[in-house]
């Protein structure tokens, strides 16, 4: 009987005792309520059941027990509280690795494309140098029809064309220092026509084409013979951007 009236006395005074700790530590420490009031929980809890088991010493053996009770139902709270957090943090990153591989894959199409654009841009540059270098129709003596390699060559004039709608050109008629000076003029004219009409009817806009003839009147060379006859019976193709037509206008 005694031992009881001790056990309750023993359960009381504790009870008073945490109850008043867990009120202060309430208001002074509010940032480790949650594992303070765990352990106190357990160790009221360990108190109660030691107290009703054993009679004091049991209420003394279960109220350690019921800290360490407590504490453990705290730890395993914050655990689960952690591993809320990194699950939370491992999702933020996957997003963002996402997103950087969508960039890197962004970049390397962006990458590609200005590389075809380059080499797209550097081919226009050497055909637009190659018929820069020869761009002399020649005829033969007395005649306007071009010839099929010439031909050719007009081919490729238009196709830069098309790919460069800013591009015109300046054609020159000329003819060789052979005949009056009627007649030469007449030809240039008449050669001059021919090649217009030909790109024209490859698609060119006849207002991207400028022309005028010369006739005999500017020669390539001063000696007169007969290589250098063939080489003055001729038009001369300029290209000129769009921006030095307007100058030149």
């Amino acid at each position: 009987m005694k031992k009881h009236i001790i056990a309750l006395a023993i359960i009381s005074s504790l009870v008073m005792t945490n109850l008043s700790y867990a009120a202060s530590t309430q208001v002074t420490e509010t940032t480790n309520d949650r594992e303070h009031t765990e352990e106190l929980v357990g160790l009221s809890s360990g108190v109660i059941l030691g107290a009703v088991i054993g009679g004091p010493v049991g209420a003394f053996i279960g109220a350690i027990t019921g800290t360490f009770i407590g504490k453990s139902v705290g730890d395993e709270s914050e655990i689960t509280a952690q591993k809320s957090l990194l699950d939370q943090q491992q999702l933020a990153l996957d997003e963002k690795n996402a997103k950087l591989a969508d960039m890197d894959k962004q970049q390397q199409t962006l990458f590609a494309v200005q590389t075809e654009l380059a080499r797209i841009q550097a081919h226009q540059d050497q055909t637009l140098t190659e018929l820069s270098i020869g761009m002399n129709v020649q005829f033969k003596t007395g005649s306007t029809q071009i010839a099929p390699l010439f031909q050719q060559q007009l081919d490729n004039v238009a196709y830069m064309m098309t790919s460069m709608p800013d591009l015109h050109v300046n054609l020159m008629g000329y003819a060789d220092r052979r005949g009056n000076d009627a007649f030469n003029q007449a030809l240039s004219e008449q050669r001059l026509l021919e090649v217009t009409n030909y790109l024209v009817a490859q698609g060119i806009d006849k207002t991207r084409l400028q022309g005028q003839a010369y006739g005999a009147s500017a020669p390539m060379h001063e000696e007169q013979n007969f290589e250098n006859d063939f080489f003055d019976r001729r038009v001369t193709l300029k290209l000129i951007a769009e921006t030095e037509q307007l100058a030149a206008n």
